[in-house]
Formats: structure tokens, sequence, C-alpha cells
């Protein structure tokens, strides 16, 4: 089978662990990362993944705040669990496991949400944000013909016109200001990395992952953002066959408020 990798922000991995069950059922992807899982590691459910075939886990949380997870049928060696910006939050594992005659080093990230003023003056969680995504510039995607790199995650910007639903409406909201998404796609683009989704959806059509809780009828309305990503590194692209990104999920019983991004390769 085809190798499948999904990145999701579940928003508390123990509230929505039978959502996260079913999805596992029903699209039994190589690999999930979760991001925004809310659990320290001792009281991660890691046993209802195991039981489902998801045996190899690379979790770093923390209560009640943050976390990410990466859960593989595949084996995985824990490469890094990096404290960005020195804060003591759990926002990034990175893991390396094998898939189509490569090393695959995969970064699973959970960038800070940077609060509701975006100027870093006066609101230091945007501060924090904008110093975070300058920190992640030292994240390349190294590859050569037997590595390649990935990277993963809600990296809470939407750096496209068409990753939000109103491009002007949004210019001075937290998530896709000129200093967010200019950083963000500067950052990608000095590390050498491609933006998959947008590789395989063209930038001139519209495309989002997270809808509010605050939108009573998400669908009607349909005022998306694309905070959720999928980089590779460049000799992946050609490998590429299709990206599907799960809106329907969002129209679950208690759902999360970002959707499950899935990602089919070429090779096994």
């Amino acid at each position: 089978m085809p190798f499948t990798l999904a990145t999701w922000n579940i928003n508390s991995v123990r509230l929505r662990l039978p959502l996260v069950e079913q999805f596992l059922k029903d699209y039994a992807p190589d690999v999930l990362c979760l991001q925004e899982t809310k659990c320290p590691d001792d009281l991660f459910p890691a046993a209802a993944f195991e039981a489902l075939g998801y045996g190899h886990i690379a979790i770093s949380g923390q209560k009640g705040y943050h976390g990410v997870a990466t859960l593989s049928r595949r084996p995985l060696e824990i490469v890094e669990k990096r404290d960005f910006c020195g804060m003591g939050d759990r926002r990034h594992v990175s893991t390396r496991l094998s898939a189509g005659g490569r090393a695959v080093l995969l970064h699973n990230f959970y960038v800070p949400a940077g609060g509701d003023e975006p100027d870093p003056e006066i609101n230091p969680k945007f501060r924090h944000k904008l110093d975070f995504i300058e920190e992640m510039r030292s994240v390349r995607a190294g590859f050569d013909g037997e590595s390649a790199a990935i990277l993963v995650g809600d990296l809470n910007i939407a750096p496209l016109e068409t990753d939000v639903w109103s491009h002007k409406q949004l210019l001075k909201v937290v998530s896709h200001t000129p200093i967010e998404t200019e950083g963000l796609e500067s950052m990608r683009a000095e590390g050498g990395w491609v933006d998959l989704m947008r590789a395989h959806i063209p930038p001139h059509e519209r495309l989002y992952t997270w809808w509010s809780y605050r939108n009573r009828d998400w669908a009607a309305s349909d005022r998306g953002r694309r905070l959720d990503h999928v980089w590779t590194s460049p000799n992946l692209v050609d490998d590429m066959r299709e990206v599907e990104v799960l809106r329907d999920a969002r129209g679950w019983e208690r759902p999360s408020d970002h959707v499950p991004v899935i990602t089919r390769f070429g090779f096994d």
C-alpha cells in the first residue's frame, strides 16, 4: 500500500479519542501527527492506539496545553523534542522512519497561536509566535538520494490570500497579518521546503483546514483558514499522489476546530 501521512490538530486527544480511533479505522494512515494534545506523557492514551496497530508512538506533552504526538505503524526513532524559544512548551517532536527506500526525518509542529492583538510590543504571545517562526529557520529540508524530510503540523498561519475567507478583512487579524505570512513563507523558502498542499491544489483555489467554534453554521458561512500544513524536501514532490483535506470532520460530533489533512505518496 502507498505510504500515507496525516496531520491533525485534535484539540485534546483524550476528549476526542473516539474521533481519532474512528479516523484511524476508516483511513488507516501509516503515520498520524497530532497537535494540541493537551495531555502529559504519562496520561497519553497509547494503549488505544496500539490496539489499532499504531505501536510506535513519539509524544511530547504537557497538562492542559499544547503537546504533539506522532503515531506510526512503522518503527520510529525519536530524534529530538526541541524547546523552541526556551519557554518549556511542548510544541515539537522529530522522528525518523523508513519510507520509499529512504530515511525520512519527520517534524511535527504546533506553532503558537499568538493571541488576539497583532502587535509584538504590547502582546507577548504574538512576540513569542514571531520568535518561534524565526527560530524555525534552522529547521532545514535536508535530503539526498537516501534521505528526505517532511514537516507537518498546525503552523497557525494562513500564508496565501486564498488560504483565508477574506484577505482584506483578515489583514489585521492574527494568523494572516503580513508580518506572519511573509515570515512563514520566507522561512519555508530559506529552509528549502516545498508547500506540498499547494503543489497539489493550485494557489488560486481556496483551501481551509480550520473553522472557528464561534461560527454556529460553519459550513454555510465557510469562514475558514488554512492553518495546517504539509511541507517536504524537494525530492518527495514527484512522489506525491494526493492531498485530501477531510472537511467533513469539522461536522463530526464534538469535533476539533481543525480537520485532518491526508497526504498519499506513490511509494510504500
